[in-house]
């Protein structure tokens, strides 16, 4: 396949996979996941609020609930990946990252 070809099926399969990934949006509420760290760390957010984690570290990392059963349980997600949640229920819920267990979040939702 010729290199421009190769370039525009590429581009194509890009643009193909972020229009299925879904951003986050305005009056979303976002969280980084860079340094292994969910910043910020503790978010306060009205019922019926959309959460949206992006990873912006180098490595794989999850979004996992205390809970059981879990009320958060992302997939690994890679460099650039996001994992969303709208939180209809009031209360507190705490996260961390499955693969790195230290790495700790809070969402409390009123």
């Amino acid at each position: 396949m010729p290199r421009t070809r190769r370039a525009l099926a590429a581009l194509a399969l890009f643009a193909a996979l972020a229009w299925l990934t879904p951003a986050a949006q305005a009056g979303d509420t976002a969280i980084t996941i860079d340094n292994f760290s969910f910043t910020p760390a503790r978010v306060t957010v009205p019922a019926g609020t959309h959460v949206v984690w992006t990873n912006r570290d180098d490595i794989p990392h999850t979004v996992t609930s205390d809970d059981k059963p879990r009320t958060l349980k992302s997939s690994p997600l890679d460099t650039g990946d996001q994992y969303s949640m709208t939180f209809d229920k009031p209360g507190t819920y705490a996260y961390f990252c499955s693969l790195h267990p230290h790495m700790q979040g809070t969402v409390v939702v009123q």
